[in-house]
């Protein structure tokens, strides 16, 4: 198996494990340990949900760079080298999506009570202005933590997991707090809404823009030493 087939196989893995990790996490919480919707329930939760992504952000190291969020791989692109742009775009966002459509559906089927994924609470311009922003400070702040904490493995993935779960807490009333369009689609596909304008807008376009803008934002605040210096050189010349 080429690099490249395996990435889109690991892509696909990662995704179908995503969608079910946070399944088992509700159920393992409210359901085996009997804990409700208060706050010592919420709590918990949340200590299971970092532990989750500590071991999402293991498996992503081990497996070179597979990922279950198609903001991630695009981040990195619009960052660095675009020269695999049409493999992300072509193969790897779209075995996400099929990765998560293929978990979502085996959940319905083995765990009907599962529910229903998350949901646009408000209306289609404030949902997507929702998505767009909390994508801009995960993605930021994942560039910043990749630049100042380049080979601390756990304090990087402590703080991106903190960060990460307290944006989805703060959208979690209004969209889900996802900054996921895979893992969303999984579910809206499963309810017939994958195609409506609602979850386009604000679970694809608002966060891809989002995650652009962020980007640009990095690279205006944090100009790589090497483009100073050669922007210093021409000035000189």
């Amino acid at each position: 198996m080429t690099c490249g087939a395996r990435l889109l196989v690991l892509d696909f893995v990662l995704a179908f494990m995503w969608v079910w990790s946070g399944t088992l996490i509700k159920i393992f919480v409210f359901g085996t340990l009997g804990f409700g919707n208060d706050p010592v329930g919420e709590i918990v939760k949340a200590s299971f949900s970092i532990l989750n992504m500590f071991v999402f952000a293991f498996l992503s190291k081990i497996w070179n760079g597979a990922s279950y969020n198609p903001l991630n791989i695009l981040s990195d692109a619009f960052s660095g080298d675009s020269s695999s742009f049409l493999f992300l775009a072509g193969a790897r966002i779209p075995a996400q999506v099929l990765g998560a459509i293929s978990g979502v559906r085996l959940i319905i089927q083995t765990i009907p009570e599962a529910g229903r994924g998350p949901h646009l609470n408000v209306g289609i311009h404030h949902g997507a202005l929702t998505e767009g922003l909390l994508t801009y400070g995960i993605v930021l702040i994942s560039l910043g933590l990749s630049t100042t904490l380049p080979g601390n493995f756990f304090m990087k993935t402590w703080i991106s997991s903190c960060s990460k779960l307290t944006l989805q807490i703060l959208g979690s009333d209004l969209t889900g707090g996802c900054m996921n369009p895979a893992s969303v689609i999984g579910w809206a596909y499963a309810r017939g809404e994958h195609i409506t304008k609602e979850h386009l807008f604000v679970y694809w376009i608002a966060p891809i823009q989002g995650t652009i803008l962020a980007v640009w934002t990095f690279k205006l605040l944090f100009r790589q030493p090497n483009e100073e210096k050669v922007n210093t050189k021409k000035k000189s010349e």
